[in-house]
């Protein structure tokens, strides 16, 4: 039996492995107090579930904290945005016998090898009477400064919106860590206050990262918050819009009202748009799109979304990746 464990945790490594290799190789990663910006840096976003996943069939919870780590360090990422991060869990501390005693921003943080280490922060969206969970921010790079807003829209649902920024080579990069609630209305009031902070804090000119999970399936956010903050998700940058669907949909567009279409059913008849962001959930067979990258000021390289059975046993959300070259 125990031959047995092993040889599964062998498949297992390698098939994660080659997930991994499907991503470019990168020679070095560069150091957090490096004076020259990078020629690229790599992005992740990833929901991690609380590092604590069931099983694909039945109840029992395994925690997945530990080959968590190791798969995160493997991605040679030097932006880690996190979602549903454990800060504290008496239960869990009890329950397993290998739970992190530290919060898991900072056990994340930290290479089994210590060959790396990130710096990181954690916004605490939610607290009850065994702990607490919210966002973080994995860097590679210095974090000059970093605040934690609550944007709950209400009693039912916390949550946070985590703003740090990075300072890479002589620039500051501004990294938001967004996780939006289940309702389509708390979504767009929570896209309207992320908006507004954005416009009275960060330089329109600033490098800008938005990355999480926004729970928007339905696509209805994209649209507002690029034009609001000139802003490209990264599938959207690495591969243009048709010009024929676009060409025609903006003739449509622009002809309705000669045909007598008022604004609610032009709002009903709008073109979807042509490219679409990963889908991400569920990991195991994903088929909704709720996780993003949002970058302004960056040219895409590459960009990736990570799925498998290896993924799907550490999260319900699949993780992406994109490789982005300051302009």
């Amino acid at each position: 039996m125990k031959k047995d464990k092993t040889m599964i945790g062998r498949l297992r490594a390698s098939r994660a492995q080659r997930a991994l290799h499907a991503l470019p190789r990168r020679s070095e990663s560069p150091a957090a107090d490096a004076v020259a910006a990078p020629d690229s840096i790599r992005v992740a976003t990833y929901n991690i579930h609380k590092g604590v996943l069931r099983e694909y069939f039945g109840l029992k919870q395994i925690p997945r904290i530990h080959e968590l780590r190791t798969r995160l360090h493997e991605l040679e990422a030097d932006l880690i945005f996190l979602q549903e991060v454990q800060g504290r869990h008496a239960h869990n501390e009890r329950r397993y016998d290998q739970w992190p005693l530290d919060s898991q921003e900072l056990f994340l943080a930290r290479s089994p090898t210590l060959a790396h280490t990130f710096e990181s922060v954690y916004g605490q969206n939610a607290t009850y009477l065994h702990g607490h969970h919210g966002n973080a921010l994995l860097s590679r790079f210095h974090i000059v400064r970093h605040e934690q807003r609550d944007i709950s829209d209400h009693a039912l649902e916390k949550r946070g919106l985590l703003h740090c920024v990075t300072r890479i080579g002589d620039r500051d990069v501004h990294c938001f860590v967004v996780h939006f609630g289940l309702f389509a209305g708390s979504r767009q009031r929570q896209l309207d206050a992320m908006i507004e902070w954005i416009d009275e804090e960060v330089p329109s000119n600033a490098p800008l990262i938005i990355a999480g999970d926004f729970n928007d399936w339905r696509e209805k956010l994209s649209d507002s918050l690029c034009a609001s903050l000139g802003m490209v998700e990264v599938f959207d940058a690495i591969k243009a819009p048709r010009r024929v669907p676009q060409r025609m949909a903006n003739f449509v567009h622009n002809r309705w009202p000669e045909f007598g279409i008022g604004a609610e059913r032009e709002a009903a008849l709008r073109v979807a748009r042509s490219v679409r962001a990963a889908r991400t959930f569920p990991a195991l067979v994903p088929w909704l799109r709720m996780d993003r990258i949002y970058q302004r000021g960056f040219a895409v390289e590459h960009v990736r979304v990570l799925r498998g059975p290896t993924w799907a046993r550490l999260s319900d959300h699949s993780p992406l990746v994109a490789d982005l070259r300051l302009r």
